[in-house]
């Protein structure tokens, strides 16, 4: 820690405090973070050590979801928080399926798969697809159980023929669901051009072998259609010390609402430099 300044707060997690801070010899900004532990006596956690463990092999299955997706100030997009992310080094090898985020987490972990590949990341890439079409999640679930509901109801209840293998994970036999035949993509996905849907509903699939893979999908027709993506050098950037434009001003708790919001308004309200 010698090496870094702390230059303030960037947020706070299920497993820790992240801060911001600044390498002193180089002066790049960095995030640093801050494990809690609720009794040293017992020892580093678990997910402590794998998170630790995942961040130096850096070629691991990854906790995807929107808001672990950030766009740095030259516009390079980076995977952060790795704390529900699990090193993966073969398809033989057992894991634990308590991994990844709920909303984004594949319908074979929700089942309690302990064998799983890659095709995991996959699923979430068309969870993000989507939610980023809709503007809110495709599958918002509060509990394992309502998450795995919410998947069936939507893409519809999954068979042996249409999904090989499903009736044999762990957990298939311990909860039923009504049968649904499943929703429309338009109703998935409404107003989505022929592209996204066709891009969306190739990672969305129950038989993880099928989904498409990641150098594929790079290829696929969505990202060769108007409008085209930018190049790096296009994309917008956010200035200097944007953040702290709304770190200015901190509020009284006792203070009238209308007075608080009056107060917020004025600081949304104030000219940026762009």
């Amino acid at each position: 820690m010698e090496m870094f300044k702390v230059m303030g707060k960037i947020g706070e997690g299920a497993h820790g405090l992240v801060l911001r801070g600044r390498h002193i010899v180089s002066g790049h900004d960095v995030a640093l973070k801050k494990v809690t532990f609720k009794k040293f006596e017992d020892g580093i956690p678990n997910s402590v050590l794998r998170e630790i463990k995942a961040l130096r092999e850096l070629d691991s299955d990854y906790d995807l979801k929107p808001a672990n997706l950030l766009v740095s100030r030259d516009g390079v997009l980076k995977i952060a928080d790795l704390g529900l992310a699990r090193i993966f080094w073969s398809e033989t090898r057992p894991y634990s399926h308590q991994v990844a985020t709920r909303w984004y987490r594949a319908p074979e972990l929700l089942y309690g798969a302990r064998h799983y590949t890659h095709a995991v990341d996959l699923w979430a890439v068309g969870c993000i697809l989507a939610e980023m079409h809709n503007r809110h999640p495709l599958f918002p679930g509060e509990t394992d159980i309502e998450q795995l509901a919410i998947v069936v109801r939507t893409l519809g209840t999954p068979t042996e023929e249409s999904w090989p293998g499903l009736t044999k994970l762990p957990d298939y036999n311990k909860i039923t669901f009504p049968h649904s035949p499943g929703l429309s993509w338009r109703k998935m996905l409404p107003g989505a051009c022929p592209e996204v849907v066709g891009l969306v509903r190739r990672f969305l699939l129950y038989p993880a072998g099928h989904r498409l893979p990641a150098e594929k999908a790079l290829v696929h027709p969505y990202f060769f259609t108007e409008p085209l993506p930018c190049l790096v050098s296009a994309m917008p950037k956010p200035e200097d010390g944007h953040r702290q434009r709304f770190k200015r001003t901190e509020y009284n708790v006792d203070m009238p609402a209308d007075q608080m919001f009056q107060a917020l308004n004025s600081l949304l309200a104030a000219p940026t430099d762009n």
